[in-house]
């Protein structure tokens, strides 16, 4: 597999108060330990091990938190500032170096591996599409964790949860990101994602008549580009360290790794 794609981290914090900082004493969410790792350093040494990713960038508040959570790390690795929102942080961080294929993950993905990795990019990349959303379905998710709390969107006879993995083809893919600024307060709730998208659409939802295929269908009719989903047979990659629970989890799944 031939290293063509640029990934693009997304790490910055929710500020003073982020509740996962302040809950275990460190100065950003990022550099927060998971199984005595800081989880930034566990998602950037998942995508330098990956046989698909030529570039890193990572976008964030300061350079100073990359240096704490990287150290030796840190060589080749560009530091973008964080806008105010995710989705204008990866706007602005792709206009800097356009290098399409793009990648896109979050800087709380500790369990990420450069399977993972490796299997997103593959399947986005021949898939045709602008744009991929990676996802996995619940049955994958709580065959191996039946203890974890995720959120699950319905959509026909699938339950499926994120994964915190999006691929950029080129230009046209971005129009989904313009439209995520304007629906990210509405990201845990997928009846309100729905409406965005027409009064046809969130009837076909609320009576379970539409699919995770007719999702994507009117996402790609609505934006002029074609979006598909990418379903990852690994249950760690709808996984992320968002509250205490996942951190517990987290641990426990590398500590079974090792």
């Amino acid at each position: 597999m031939a290293k063509t794609w640029t990934a693009i981290v997304l790490a910055a914090g929710r500020g003073l108060n982020d509740p996962m900082a302040k809950a275990y004493g460190v100065s950003h969410k990022c550099a927060l330990p998971v199984n005595g790792v800081p989880m930034l350093r566990r998602v950037i040494n998942a995508l330098q091990k990956s046989q698909s990713i030529a570039a890193i960038a990572i976008s964030i508040e300061s350079p100073a938190i990359v240096h704490e959570a990287l150290a030796e790390n840190e060589s080749g690795i560009a530091v973008i500032a964080s806008e105010n929102s995710a989705p204008l942080s990866a706007i602005v961080a792709i206009r800097k170096n356009p290098a399409f294929p793009v990648l896109i993950t979050t800087g709380d993905h500790a369990l990420l591996t450069p399977e993972m990795v490796d299997y997103f990019c593959e399947h986005a990349g021949r898939n045709g599409a602008d744009f991929s959303a990676g996802l996995a379905r619940a049955e994958v998710i709580l065959k191996a964790y039946p203890q974890s709390v995720r959120t699950f969107f319905r959509f026909g006879k699938d339950r499926v949860s994120g994964c915190n993995l999006f691929a950029i083809a080129n230009e046209n893919g971005l129009r989904v990101l313009e439209k995520w600024q304007y629906l990210e307060q509405s990201r845990k709730k997928p009846w309100r994602l729905v409406a965005a998208f027409g009064p046809l659409a969130l009837v076909r939802f609320a009576l379970g008549a539409l699919s995770l295929d007719g999702v994507f269908s009117i996402v790609s009719q609505r934006l002029g580009l074609n979006a598909k989903p990418v379903l990852l047979p690994f249950a760690e990659a709808a996984i992320d360290v968002d509250k205490p629970s996942d951190l517990e989890l987290a641990e426990a799944i590398l500590k079974k790794r090792n």
